[in-house]
């Protein structure tokens, strides 16, 4: 069976590798025909993502088709269209008893801990997997992304009126601005990239938009846009570790600040920044299942479109020349896709 592997950084290869079989007890087969290529990929590919092991067949935000399903699975049918929730949890660790299950002790994120879904067909656990007919496979690929931007702005928990400042306008950052703009909140988007800032401008109507040179203007701006009180809430998406220590200065007396990006770096700041405005910081992990019902909900409404976050489209047999190009800013790309029909 034909699948590409991430052998080890900067390394992908096209590979044979042993076809799944049929379903065991809860599990289901299905056959991958989207893939978004998100901030982890890029992070295992370059040998920055912490939680990364190798050889690895990458791929986690995927559009899949149910092919068999097997005992005790009865949600599901053949033919199907699913998202998948790639984070399995083990359902008997302390995060897991108490609801918890995206900070499984035990957790392996498909596609990053363990194999994911650049490949023909795989097995996987049927709970894992949320039934998405009459969306097509791009919409369905793009559900987990936008799962992590619901958990982090529910990790911030904005109000109606409140300004939000979000940092990074990558997926990531336009799937909580997706969540917060249904909060009713203001939201002002942080960047380095000019272009990132104004499809936030274009696409989203955003108002206020700071484009990073340096740590003071930055403040600068914030202080004008606030009239002094900075923001209630802010959300650092960079997964840089110097974006995310300088976070702390936008934050109003109050405040919280929550990181979804991932660094494998020590992030360092003085206590009194944290300790002077009684300011609460949150990690935001991956997302609950009840984020993936929601968001295949609010597709079907028409309140989240997927569309115009797509600027790249390529097909399985042109990824390993092109992926390099995806860890580029200057490349222009906000969410690659990969047509996984005929890998």
């Amino acid at each position: 069976m034909r699948a590409i592997v991430l052998e080890k950084p900067l390394v992908f290869a096209a590979a044979e590798v042993p076809a799944p079989g049929s379903p065991g007890q809860g599990e289901v087969l299905v056959r991958p025909h989207t893939m978004g290529i998100c901030g982890t990929d890029v992070g295992g590919y370059l040998g920055k993502m912490p939680f990364f092991g190798y050889p690895r067949i990458i791929g986690h935000e995927l559009g899949v088709e149910v092919l068999e399903v097997g005992p005790g699975v009865t949600h599901l049918r053949p033919g199907d269209r699913c998202a998948i929730e790639p984070y399995l949890n083990c359902g008997h660790c302390f995060a897991c008893r108490r609801g918890h299950t995206n900070c499984c002790q035990f957790n392996q994120t498909f596609g990053v801990m363990c194999d994911g879904g650049l490949r023909e067909r795989f097995l996987i656990r049927g709970d894992k997997l949320h039934l998405g007919n009459g969306l097509d496979w791009d919409q369905l690929a793009l559900v987990e992304t936008l799962a992590i931007g619901c958990h982090a702005c529910d990790r911030g928990a904005p109000q109606a009126g409140d300004n939000v400042l979000i940092i990074g306008a990558g997926p990531i950052g336009l799937a909580a601005l997706e969540f917060v703009k249904l909060t009713g909140a203001k939201i002002c988007v942080m960047d380095l990239v000019e272009s990132r800032l104004e499809f936030c401008r274009m696409h989203y109507g955003v108002e206020h938009t700071i484009h990073y040179q340096d740590d003071v203007a930055a403040l600068q701006e914030t202080e004008r846009i606030t009239s002094g009180d900075r923001f209630p809430v802010v959300i650092d998406a960079t997964g840089n570790h110097n974006s995310m220590a300088a976070a702390l200065a936008h934050v109003a007396q109050t405040g919280t600040l929550v990181y979804v990006g991932i660094t494998s770096q020590k992030l360092t700041f003085d206590h009194v920044s944290m300790h002077k405005p009684e300011m609460t910081i949150r990690a935001s992990r991956n997302a609950m299942p009840s984020d993936f019902t929601r968001i295949i909900g609010l597709i079907r409404e028409g309140q989240i479109r997927t569309d115009r976050w797509i600027t790249h489209r390529i097909s399985a047999d042109r990824m390993i020349g092109e992926f390099p190009t995806y860890t580029r800013p200057d490349s222009g790309v906000i969410k690659a896709v990969v047509d996984l029909t005929h890998i």
